[in-house]
């Protein structure tokens, strides 16, 4: 129903954008009549044209600003169908440049790039709300920090309205706002200064102005009017530089500044009740001024700068000096507000962060949020499901590990049963609850882990490293997390040293690339070495030979498979996990349904 509205109103808007240009073009025009029938005695009555001429420009720049807001209203409820049907993937921000392959688990966890995690949730209008949100997904958050944010997205997931507005007050940016390229615009030292300038402009334009005017009436040119003009012209070229590059600076920032400017207006009029969300909006007070009548004012001053480019309406702001009279009154607005841009921005970014995981949460209200718990390393999910997978395909499992579960399920199965989807499983919900968002499972308890993993590790051939290396290379990362850290503690006995941080650790095919002897004592040594460490996790394996050293661990790891069926050259799978080892093997099967000869 809001789809179709905001489409309605998109129309609407576009017949009027029309209408009004066709208004304007017949003023124009009517102004070309009156010169070619009167000639030089046209003057007087050019006035009724261009007074028309004036409020119809800023009447149809409203419109136009309304009927963009409706297309990017209607875009933002496509969108949101788009996720709700599954039909999302690779039509949105992929967050690129946050890829790093050696992150110790957002290349194996699908956190970046087409059909990502990142892809999913991002509905941010700012570059610093795209950093915030993927700094969230690649470090877990402080147990208070998580259950603030949990606060935060539960009373912005039902405000569809603030979403909106959220998402398309403002112009369209392709670039969002730069962050730094703001930052050092609202700190650099001000061109234009001083008090007289601010006095003698007006006041020599509205005398430049007064002159033309009486000329115009009167027919005859007053004796003041030449004098007056050189002075206007003199003090033109004296500024002119600086208020150049006052103007050059805000035009190149325009877009950004009006993104900015009604994304902190609309958050400072929306009632809040949360902790965190009520500490945003104390932030961008703490300068004492309200945000909004100062962006209101940035913005006035930029709508009638940007007039002056208006062929028409330029002689009108040279006339009137009017470039350097706005460049002066925006280096006022700058060096008064620009200590507080750092403030507007940080809220802004935090903010926005919040209500792409509060759409998360509206656009799935089955999925609960984590308990976070204190203590020592636990994951306990009852039917927990892949959030990147459509609805109809995602298979949900109960995955228990921790305290009072084994410590490390070894999965065994045969290709294609889902073992690595498990395991992004466990991850990409791990990763949304330490952001603060919902998960998709029926229940999930926690203690704040951190994660690494080994599913999409690839060789290197600028790097001069195999396949084999990356793994163990990883690995060794994933191991020494489990170390106890004297980085802020110093070098402290053994006994005083701080608890190691708990982990998570989803290793795929352990050390697949090497020979059956070196895989089975590798992997068992790796395995033994992070469970006696107090990690947990999962880890799978085609090699059954290392399924039983899980005995060796007692009940503190457990084999658990998938399992398959091939029949009439068919191959399917339920992707349940089941206790136990994997009694059956695809591999002979499917290279023969392929035509090999084995």
């Amino acid at each position: 129903m809001r789809l179709a509205s905001r489409r309605a109103d998109a129309e609407r808007l576009e017949r009027q954008h029309a209408n009004l240009a066709w208004a304007r073009l017949a003023i124009f025009l009517s102004g070309a009549v009156l010169v070619g029938l009167l000639g030089r005695d046209s003057a007087p009555w050019l006035a009724l044209p261009v007074l028309a001429f004036v409020p119809l420009l800023f009447a149809h720049a409203r419109v136009l600003n309304r009927r963009d807001r409706a297309l990017r209203a209607a875009g933002f409820y496509e969108r949101g169908t788009a996720r709700l049907t599954d039909v999302w993937q690779g039509s949105g921000a992929r967050g690129e440049r946050y890829r790093n392959p050696e992150h110790v688990y957002a290349e194996d966890l699908d956190l970046f790039g087409a059909g990502g995690l990142f892809e999913l949730l991002v509905t941010t209008r700012t570059r610093a709300g795209e950093d915030l949100l993927a700094s969230w997904l690649l470090a877990p958050a402080p147990p208070d920090a998580i259950r603030a944010r949990q606060g935060a997205v539960a009373e912005l997931a039902p405000r569809l309205d603030l979403r909106e507005d959220l998402s398309v007050l403002g112009p369209d940016v392709d670039a969002s706002v730069q962050t730094q390229d703001l930052l050092a615009w609202a700190a650099a030292p001000a061109h234009l200064t001083g008090t007289w300038p601010r006095i003698v402009l007006p006041l020599v334009a509205a005398v430049s102005t007064g002159l033309i005017i009486q000329w115009i009436w009167t027919g005859d040119p007053p004796d003041l009017l030449v004098p007056a003009l050189a002075l206007q012209g003199i003090l033109a070229l004296w500024f002119r530089h600086r208020a150049h590059h006052v103007a050059h600076g805000i035009e190149r920032r325009e877009q950004q500044l009006r993104v900015l400017a009604t994304i902190m207006e609309r958050i400072e009029r929306e009632p809040v009740e949360t902790p965190l969300l009520s500490s945003l909006r104390d932030r961008v007070r703490a300068t004492g001024r309200s945000p909004a009548d100062e962006i209101r004012r940035l913005a006035r001053l930029i709508d009638i700068l940007s007039s002056g480019h208006n062929q028409i309406f330029a002689p009108i702001s040279a006339l009137l000096l009017l470039g350097t009279q706005l460049a002066f009154a925006v280096e006022k607005w700058r060096v008064r507000c620009g200590p507080a841009v750092p403030h507007w921005l940080t809220a802004v970014a935090e903010y926005e962060a919040l209500s792409a995981l509060a759409t998360y949460a509206s656009e799935h209200p089955d999925h609960p949020f984590p308990s976070i718990l204190d203590g020592q390393a636990r994951f306990e999910a009852e039917a927990i499901a892949h959030p990147l997978l459509a609805r109809a395909s995602a298979v949900p499992n109960d995955v228990w590990l921790g305290t009072h579960a084994p410590h490390l399920l070894l999965i065994s199965g045969s290709n294609m049963s889902g073992k690595s989807t498990l395991l992004r499983t466990v991850g990409l919900n791990a990763v949304l609850a330490q952001a603060g968002a919902p998960v998709r499972a029926s229940l999930l308890r926690m203690t704040p882990l951190h994660i690494g993993a080994t599913l999409r590790i690839q060789d290197s051939l600028q790097a001069g490293r195999s396949r084999f290396f990356a793994e163990i290379s990883r690995i060794s990362a994933v191991v020494s997390m489990t170390a106890t850290t004297s980085v802020a503690t110093g070098h402290l006995p053994p006994h005083q040293q701080p608890p190691a941080p708990a982990v998570l650790f989803l290793l795929d095919e352990l050390l697949a690339g090497t020979n059956s002897h070196d895989r089975l004592q590798g992997a068992t040594g790796i395995l033994t070495g992070l469970v006696e460490r107090h990690a947990i996790g999962l880890a799978t394996t085609h090699d059954l030979a290392l399924t039983a050293m899980a005995e060796g661990l007692g009940a503190r790891a457990t084999n658990v498979h998938f399992e398959d069926r091939f029949e009439d050259g068919t191959l399917t799978f339920d992707y349940r996990l089941k206790p136990g080892v994997v009694q059956t093997s695809n591999a002979i099967a499917l290279m023969r349904a392929v035509g090999l000869d084995v």
